[in-house]
C-alpha cells in the first residue's frame, strides 16, 4: 500500500471473507488493500482509527423515491441525500414516478440529472419507467444509462405514471428482454384490489382489508409466466406477503430470472402496532400480521428473499391524513433502514454481516454495481459506514434530514449509531454535520 492516500483500521471491518481487525488502505478514491490490523502505514497516508466500531461497506438504496423536480416539496435531492448519508448509505437509484416529468423518456432523464448533478451529496443512479404507451422509448433510456425499468400492475396513485395490464406488460417485457435489461414490477392485481371491501376511514384493520395478500400473490404469479415465456430477468418490488413465497422458490428452482426485494418497515412494524389513523404506517402493499412478518424473515435466512431496500416515499405533512383511502401512501424511512433492521436482526439471532449482505452486497448486485460497489475489497469504491452496532438511539422526527419529518418509527429505540459515512475515501457525514455534496450520477454499467 506503498501509494495510500488514506487509511482506515478498526478492530471489526465486514469484508466478503467475513469481519476481521483490518487495515483498510485507500488510494484515488479506490480500495487497494485490506491488510492485517497491525500492517505499517505509509510515509504521509492519512491514518482514521475508527477503534472498536464496525467499518461496513456503504449501503446501496436502489428502491427510493426523490420526487424531484416536480414535487420537490415532498423530498428532493439535496435532502434525500443528506438523509441517506446519515443513514450511512453511499449509493442510491432513485424511482422513475413522483417526479414531474417521469424518468420515461431520454428528455426527461436529462431533466432529472440536470436537477440532481449539484446537489447529490452521495451517488445517485435512475431507474427508467414502463408505461403503456412508451414501449418506443424504453431501449433509448437502457442505452442512456438507466438501471432497468419500473412498472406497476396496479394504479400507481399519481395519474402521470399509468399501469400495465397484461398485454402491455407482455409487450413491455419483450421489447426489454431483447436487449436484456431489467423490469422491476410494483406487483398487485387491480382486479383482486377492486374485489376488495373498500370501506375507507381511519381503521388500520379496514385499510389492511382492501390490500389483500392474494391480490400480490396473483400478480407474481403472473409476472412469473411472462418472465418464464420470454427468459426475461425481472424482480418484485417491496413484497410484503408471506403468501407468494412458494410460488417464488418454485419459479427459481425452474431457472426463472427472478429477485426479490422487501423493505425494514414490513420486517419491524406489524399490523397489530399500527394505530387506527396513524397513516405514517400506510404504505402499498400494507405492513402485515407478525405471523406473515416471520415468514419473510425466514425467506430473507434461506435466500428466497435477496435484498432489503427501503421504498422510502414521503409526501407532505398534510397529505398523510387520517383516513387510510385517502392519506398518502408511503413510509419515509431512509435516513433509519440500517438501524431499524439491524435492531429486529439482532433480536431474531442474523449478524451484522446478514444485513450487509442484504443492503449493500446483494443491492449492488441487483443494480449491477456490484464489480466497483457494495463490498471491501481491493478495486471497489472507498464507500463505507462506521456504525457503534450496541448503541441505542429514539427516534425523534426532529433529528431525521428528511425534508418531511413524517415517521412511522418516531418514538422507537433502536440499535446502531451511523458515526460517519465515506464515500470514495472522503467523509461526507460525521455526528450530524456534512459536507458540501460530492456524489456522482451513475450510469449502469456498460
Amino acid at each position: 500500500m506503498s501509494d495510500a492516500e488514506l487509511v482506515l483500521r478498526s478492530t471489526r471491518v465486514i469484508t466478503p471473507e467475513g469481519t476481521r481487525a483490518a487495515t483498510v488502505a485507500v488510494s484515488a478514491g479506490t480500495i487497494t488493500a485490506v491488510l492485517p490490523y497491525d500492517a505499517e502505514v505509509p510515509a504521509g497516508a492519512r491514518v482514521e482509527d475508527v477503534g472498536d466500531h464496525v467499518l461496513l461497506p456503504g449501503l446501496i438504496d436502489t428502491h427510493m423515491h426523490v420526487n424531484d423536480p416536480g414535487r420537490t416539496e415532498w423530498e428532493g435531492f439535496w435532502t434525500a441525500t443528506r438523509a441517506a448519508a446519515a443513514g450511512g448509505i453511499t449509493t442510491l437509484v432513485d424511482m422513475p414516478l413522483n417526479s414531474l416529468p417521469p424518468t420515461t423518456t431520454v428528455q426527461h432523464l436529462r431533466i432529472k440529472r440536470d436537477v440532481a448533478r449539484d446537489k447529490a451529496h452521495i451517488d445517485v443512479g435512475f431507474w427508467g419507467g414502463a408505461l403503456p404507451d412508451n414501449v418506443k422509448d424504453l431501449r433509448p433510456l437502457h442505452e442512456a444509462g438507466v438501471f432497468g425499468f419500473k412498472a406497476f400492475l396496479s394504479p400507481s396513485g399519481v395519474d402521470e405514471f399509468p399501469h400495465l395490464d397484461q398485454e402491455r406488460l407482455a409487450v413491455s417485457l419483450a421489447e426489454i428482454a431483447g436487449f436484456d435489461g431489467l423490469l422491476i414490477v410494483h406487483a398487485e392485481d387491480p382486479h383482486h384490489l377492486a374485489a376488495a371491501p373498500q370501506h375507507g376511514g381511519p381503521r388500520y384493520a379496514d385499510f389492511l382489508a382492501s390490500r389483500p395478500r392474494d391480490a400480490e400473490d396473483t400478480a407474481i404469479a403472473a409476472l412469473i409466466a411472462q418472465a418464464r415465456r420470454l427468459g426475461a430477468r425481472v424482480h418484485v418490488l417491496h413484497l410484503s406477503s408471506g403468501d407468494a413465497l412458494p410460488l417464488i422458490r418454485a419459479a427459481r428452482a425452474e431457472g426463472v430470472r427472478l429477485t426479490v426485494e422487501t423493505c425494514p418497515h414490513y420486517l419491524t412494524l406489524t399490523a397489530e402496532e399500527v394505530p387506527d389513523g396513524a397513516s405514517e404506517f400506510k404504505c402499498c402493499p400494507p405492513i402485515r400480521e407478525a405471523a406473515n412478518q416471520d415468514l419473510l424473515w425466514e425467506a430473507l435466512a434461506d435466500g428466497t428473499i435477496d435484498c432489503v431496500v427501503t421504498d422510502h416515499s414521503p409526501s407532505t405533512a398534510d397529505l398523510k391524513t387520517t383516513d387510510f383511502a385517502t392519506a398518502w401512501g408511503g413510509i419515509s424511512g431512509l435516513q433509519l433502514s440500517l438501524s431499524a433492521v439491524w435492531t429486529e436482526a439482532r433480536r431474531r439471532g442474523h449478524t451484522l454481516e446478514d444485513v450487509v449482505t442484504w443492503m449493500s452486497a446483494r443491492t449492488a448486485a441487483l443494480a449491477g454495481l456490484d464489480g466497483r460497489k457494495g463490498a471491501i475489497a481491493p478495486g471497489r469504491d472507498a464507500d463505507f459506514a462506521v456504525l457503534a452496532p450496541d448503541e441505542t438511539f429514539t427516534v425523534d422526527p426532529a433529528g431525521l434530514q428528511h425534508r418531511n419529518r413524517v415517521t412511522a418509527y418516531a418514538g422507537r429505540t433502536l440499535h446502531g449509531v451511523v458515526k460517519s459515512t465515506w464515500l470514495r475515501g472522503r467523509r461526507v457525514y460525521a455526528d450530524g454535520e456534512f459536507t458540501p455534496p460530492r456524489g456522482m450520477l451513475l450510469d449502469r454499467p456498460r
